[in-house]
């Protein structure tokens, strides 16, 4: 069989982690696909996966050639996407990712448009609260919110947003302003993991950043269920501005302790850097950094 076909298959099986979920990504049938891995396993005299009735995973050996197999396949697309020229009609799959209520709010709509607009696309999206990296992860773009370290990706500034604490008119009513930080001791607090890891909120105060320790009353995995306590009058939670964006905007939330913001968290769209630019991650990119730089709730 042709290496690169059994390559795919084997790049399919092991992001699937089934025999039966590769064979309906890839139009094949589950025997064909068995075999194509065997084949592959054959030729390079190693074991890439270890198989029982309720799991398939990749060996050792089979992660390493998976990250190779990836880049491979990357770059042969790119090849022959680069050969029909830069006007060459998007297609094949595209793997993107951003963080969880960020890729809901902003990144879904855009995916959906672009997919009706080049229909030989299939796009995969990770939405995932955590660094991703595209490269170890065969992933082709993503937008990722904060300061990038030096790396060889091509970043492409689109936004920024603000990390806010907010509560709801109720609350305050009833608990009243905090004002200062060292006031949040006697409030209620709603921390999400996902975006306050520690139990320190940072601030700033006359031009110095400093650091609360802070004691949550909640703290939940998901910013939307801190947004969900915040509108119920629970307490005072810390939030991304354009993750409370429209309920800052119909009164339901409220920004204290504005004054002590730290500044603005940048917002980049990302993707891997190679010899030729394919055509639709290229033509992906345009359209996302277009609409995030257009969206004012971004900048």
């Amino acid at each position: 069989m042709d290496r690169l076909h059994l390559m795919s298959v084997f790049v399919a099986v092991a992001e699937s982690e089934s025999f039966s979920a590769a064979a309906r990504r890839l139009g094949m049938s589950a025997p064909a696909v068995t075999r194509a891995v065997s084949a592959l396993e054959q030729r390079l005299g190693v074991r890439l996966l270890t198989r029982t009735t309720r799991f398939v995973r990749a060996t050792e050996a089979g992660l390493r050639y998976l990250e190779d197999a990836r880049r491979i396949l990357a770059e042969v697309d790119e090849a022959d996407e680069a050969a029909g020229g830069v006007n060459a009609t998007p297609r094949g799959r595209l793997a993107i990712t951003a963080p969880v209520l960020f890729g809901r709010m902003y990144v879904a709509p855009v995916v959906v448009d672009y997919l009706r607009r080049y229909p030989d696309v299939t796009v995969s999206a990770l939405f995932l609260d955590r660094v991703v990296h595209l490269v170890e992860e065969g992933l082709d773009a993503g937008i990722r919110i904060g300061h990038l370290p030096d790396s060889s990706l091509q970043a492409i500034r689109v936004g920024q947003v603000r990390s806010v604490l907010c509560a709801s008119p109720a609350y305050l009513k009833e608990r009243g302003l905090p004002h200062s930080p060292e006031d949040l001791r006697e409030h209620v607090l709603i921390a999400a993991s996902g975006l306050s890891p520690t139990s320190e909120w940072k601030f700033v105060r006359d031009g110095e950043a400093f650091s609360l320790k802070i004691s949550p009353r909640l703290t939940v995995t998901t910013n939307d269920a801190a947004i969900e306590a915040a509108l119920r009058g629970f307490g005072i939670a810390r939030l991304l501005s354009y993750q409370v964006a429209s309920q800052l905007a119909a009164g339901e939330m409220q920004i204290v302790l504005g004054d002590y913001e730290a500044p603005p968290l940048p917002i980049h769209v990302i993707h891997r850097e190679g010899r030729h630019s394919a055509a639709k991650v290229r033509s992906f990119v345009d359209m996302v950094v277009e609409r995030l730089r257009a969206d004012g709730s971004l900048n």
